[in-house]
């Protein structure tokens, strides 16, 4: 019987000292997580989950977050905007910055731009281009006989300045591309576009473009598919000009880097 008892408390105690190990991560919308808090950066909070703990690291917007209760019982109140209702913790908590990492400010105007170093986003771009018949023919003048179907090939070099804790993020992307190779041709273009990118992946962007027809305006729009942090961009960008228009179809893959 009293080995059955200290068997029994040896669980208990095990379990006790199970639950205490987690971190409690609490979201300004008032959601509790039970995770295990991996790494904190600027615009960042990286955990994994207590119930999968050697699984893939998971990450929140740092804006998202309201506070943290590590296990040890010390607790980390993050800034920038008001605490959720459900919350009891005083919102005028604050805590000195960790080296290298940007101050937060608790009484921060949840309208500040999150602005931390740029996130580069890099990967290959594959597609196709239809040529209007204004086009086809100035090529033609030009000595160059194409058809109006032509692949294209390259990379695209994305950068992300600064996101808003809404969502919405300011690019600037630099696009090669080469086009034409399954008909024997090679065509480079060039187009540099400034952009937006909203909280659920939607896209727009405007800039130069530059090829051996001459130099226009690009207008892009697309969207961003993520799947275990790699990105799946899917693009459409129009070309106009006083010959024709041009039309592509983007995609791709990318991922974050230092």
């Amino acid at each position: 019987m009293y080995t059955r008892l200290l068997f029994t408390l040896l669980a208990c105690l095990m379990l006790i000292s199970s639950a205490h190990a987690q971190d409690l991560l609490t979201k300004r919308n008032g959601d509790e997580l039970t995770v295990k808090v991996v790494e904190i950066t600027p615009a960042e909070v990286r955990y994994r989950r207590t119930d999968n703990p050697d699984g893939p690291v998971i990450s929140v917007w740092r804006s998202d977050v309201f506070m943290i209760r590590y296990a040890n019982g010390t607790k980390e109140v993050f800034g920038n905007g008001a605490a959720p209702a459900s919350s009891t913790a005083p919102s005028s908590a604050t805590r000195e910055p960790l080296p290298g990492e940007v101050p937060v400010v608790s009484n921060a105007s949840p309208n500040d731009a999150i602005l931390s170093e740029p996130i580069h986003l890099d990967g290959p771009r594959i597609g196709f281009t239809v040529l209007s018949p204004g086009v086809v023919d100035k090529a033609r003048d030009r000595g160059t006989e194409l058809n109006p179907f032509l692949t294209q090939f390259g990379w695209q070099f994305e950068s992300r300045l600064f996101r808003l804790p809404n969502g919405l993020s300011g690019l600037v992307e630099f696009v090669p591309l080469i086009g034409g190779l399954e008909q024997g041709k090679f065509i480079p273009s060039i187009s540099g576009l400034v952009g937006i990118r909203g909280a659920k992946g939607f896209e727009f962007g405007m800039g130069p473009n530059l090829t051996p027809l001459g130099a226009n305006i690009v207008l892009a729009m697309g969207t961003s598919i993520q799947s275990n942090g790699i990105n799946f961009p899917i693009n459409l960008a129009v070309v106009p000009g006083s010959d024709g228009v041009r039309f592509s179809l983007l995609v791709g893959f990318n991922a974050r880097h230092r």
